[in-house]
Formats: structure tokens, sequence, C-alpha cells
């Protein structure tokens, strides 16, 4: 009986043995083939320029496929839309290539004058909102300048992650002392968050979330932490009271169906685009929501008509590619060594992040619709260029990591390169003191 239970205990043959040891070298096989990728000295400039250029690639498509039926309603072309969105990616691409050329000591001297530009800005339309001519016009959140559009609340992001940055840096260990903390951090950014609330909720929590991130980053206690966000919590309270359209969205959130007809619209039709579409999509381009069933398509519900044409799967594949986008962020912020690169890498991580997920969330009604663009993908000029311009900061910050400086400074690009592309990356900080 023993003899039987020991030959039981091993049916498998040989060659299955074998197979199942080869699988599994692969498998390791291709572990260390990843890793190895991942250790070289440039992998996280590379990483961000592909998950980057990726997802700008696949939101022009899909805009052209958003706009293309109302363009040809409106303008007999369908092309016009993206055309004019195509115009603005080529100036984020300029903004990104003169953001990764610019050192971190240039971004600390800007911090304080776009911010305060940004609030003036801010102040004007809060105050004197409708003023000007057709030609140029402004209103409660955008300035007109002919057929274009500009959100100076896009700017505000921008500007309150590099002076936040700059101060908590400046701090250093006084963080932990509420007084050093408050005076120069809280009456000038509580007064931008009011200001942009005032009119775009959205963006407000993605600058609490920038702001609340910087913080936890930079080591600022715990007890401050719930302080702020308190704060932060009660003064959204008192702005979605102001303002009747927010009430709407918040009494619509849970019962969308029950308001079908009226202020759930939007939402039950993104419910339909999703639900049309499946695990593999109606296909590109065949979308019916788009034929002026689903409002701002183009823009905040983009992955409503995503998910119609190109199904679960499609999504999936951005939202991996959003995935790779925050790992390489965040890997920059650990692998730097100066704590303002630090600090701002991490903040435009969050930033991303944190307007990904209010974006989504509002799609698939995980949280309340919030009006706010998906980074890369929706139409809108604005929005597209500041953040290519905040890649490209962080791409200037991927090749100051002290491995790909090294790197870089060794193969020693020709001059023609450094011109065209980007100067070389500061030597790291100890062989700088060093030298």
């Amino acid at each position: 009986m023993e003899r039987v239970r020991e030959q039981g205990t091993s049916t498998r043959t040989p060659r299955e043995e074998a197979s199942d040891e080869r699988r599994g070298a692969t498998v390791t096989g291709l572990f260390s083939s990843l890793r190895g990728l991942l250790n070289r000295p440039l992998a996280s400039y590379y990483l961000l320029l592909t998950s980057s250029a990726l997802l700008l690639a696949i939101g022009l498509v899909m805009v052209f496929s958003a706009t293309m039926v109302k363009a040809y309603d409106d303008y007999g072309n369908a092309f016009n839309a993206i055309i004019l969105q195509v115009s603005w990616a080529l100036v984020g691409v300029v903004a990104f290539w003169l953001a990764q050329r610019l050192p971190a000591k240039t971004y600390r001297a800007l911090s304080r004058p776009l911010l305060v530009l940004s609030l003036v800005i801010g102040l004007a339309l809060m105050f004197f909102p409708d003023q000007g001519s057709e030609t140029i016009g402004t209103d409660d959140r955008w300035i007109h300048i002919g057929p274009v559009q500009l959100q100076p609340s896009e700017f505000a992001k921008f500007a309150l992650l590099l002076w936040v940055s700059d101060i908590l840096v400046r701090l250093g260990g006084r963080i932990v002392s509420w007084k050093d903390l408050a005076f120069p951090l809280f009456p000038l950014t509580g007064l931008v968050l009011i200001v942009v609330g005032y009119s775009d909720l959205g963006t407000m929590l993605i600058l609490v979330s920038i702001f609340m991130g910087l913080l936890w980053n930079s080591g600022v206690p715990l007890r401050f932490l719930g302080i702020i966000m308190s704060l932060a919590l009660a003064s959204s309270v008192i702005l979605i009271f102001m303002e009747g359209r927010r009430m709407e969205r918040l009494m619509s959130f849970r019962n969308s169906s029950d308001y079908s007809d009226t202020i759930g619209y939007q939402a039950v039709q993104g419910y339909y685009a999703i639900a049309d579409g499946g695990w593999f999509g109606v296909g590109l381009g065949e979308s019916r929501q788009k034929w002026d069933w689903l409002p701002n398509g183009h823009n905040d519900f983009i992955l409503a008509l995503i998910a119609e044409e190109l199904g679960v799967v499609g999504c999936l594949i951005i939202l991996g590619l959003f995935g790779l986008f925050l790992y390489t962020g965040f890997r920059i912020a650990r692998r730097s060594d100066d704590e303002f690169r630090s600090l701002v890498a991490g903040g435009v991580t969050i930033w991303i992040g944190a307007q990904t997920f209010i974006n989504i969330g509002g799609v698939l009604g995980l949280i309340p619709i919030t009006g706010v663009p998906l980074p890369f993908i929706s139409d809108g000029g604005t929005a597209l260029v500041v953040v290519l311009g905040a890649v490209g900061m962080l791409a200037g910050f991927a090749r100051a990591e002290p491995e790909a400086a090294r790197t870089l400074r060794a193969r020693n690009p020709s001059r023609w390169s450094r011109l065209l592309w980007a100067p070389l990356p500061p030597l790291p900080a100890e062989e700088s003191r060093r030298h």
C-alpha cells in the first residue's frame, strides 16, 4: 500500500516537468530583463516620454472621433475641431521642449510671479466677469481672444505647485512648527483656492490634492494635515451650497436615472455609451452617442465614448498608460537628489493622478461629476498645453537623476544636439560640491 501511495504522488512525465522548468525559466528571464531595463540610467526619461506620447496620440485620435460629427454639422468640415486640437498639441510640444531645458533654480525664481499673476487674473474674472467685446472678452472661467479660449485656472495648478514646493524647501525642518508653516503658506494658498473654487470647484479639488500631497511628501505632521483637510472639506461644502448647479450634480449623483431627463441626463447617456461598448467596443468612429446624445463627449465625458468605441479593453490600455505615467513620476521624485525637484516631481504626479481619478470617477458614477478634463485625452487647449509643459519639466528632472546625469555627461553630445533638444543636466549634488 505504501509503495502504491509513493507511486501515486507523481503522475507527471519527465517531458511535462521539463516543460514547466522551461516555462519558469522564461518567466524568470522576462522579470530579469524588465529589471535590467528599469535599472538603466535613462529609464525614467524614456518611460515618461513613451507613456505621455501614447496618451497624447490616443487623445488626438479620440478627439477627432468625438468631434467629427458635430464639426461637420456646424462648419461643413469634419476636421475643424481636430485641426484646432492638433494646433494646441503642437504648442504643448513646444512648451514641453522649453520646460525640459530650464534648470530647477529658474522654476524657483518664477514660482512667486506666476502665482501672483494667476491670482490677479482669477480675481479679475471673479469680480468682473462678462467683460470685453466679441473679439476679446471674459466670463467667470475663460478669457476669449477671437476663436481662442484660455482657462487661467489651469496655469494656477502649475504656479501653486512651484510656489508651495519652493516655500517648503526654504522652511526645511521648520515645517514641524505650525506657526512657521502656516504664516508663509496658508494666506496666499487659501486665497488662491477660494478664487479658483468660486467658479471651478473641480480645479480647486485638484489644487487641494496637490497642496496636501506636497505637505505629505515634505514630512508635515499628520495633525496639521488633518486640520488642513478639515478646512478644505468645509470650504468645499460651502462652495457647493453657493452654486445651484453643484447642488444639482450632488442630488443626481446616486440616482441619476431618477433625473434622466434633466440634471442626470449626461450621466445616464454616459452609462449607455459604456454599456454599448462591451469588452471590445463598437469600433473606432462608430459611436452612436456622439450624434448629439452625450453632452461634452469630446471633453469631460470622452472616456464614455472611448468605452463605447474601444470597449473595456481600450479603457484598460489607457488606464495602464496612466499607471505607467504615475509610476514613472513617483520614480523620478524618489530618485532625485534635489529636494525641490523631488517635491515638484511628486506634485506633478499627484496632480495628473488626482485629475484622472476625478474625471474617470465622475464618468463611472463613483463620485459626483465635476467637469474636469481627462489629462492628455480630452479636447481643450489650455489644459493640454499646461500638462505638456509640466511633463516637460518632469522630463528635465528625469534627465537630472544622478545616474542619468552621469551617463549623459559621459556621452558628451554635440553642441547642436544640446541646442536643439536639451542641455546637459547638472552634476549630482555631491559631485557638484566636490567640484
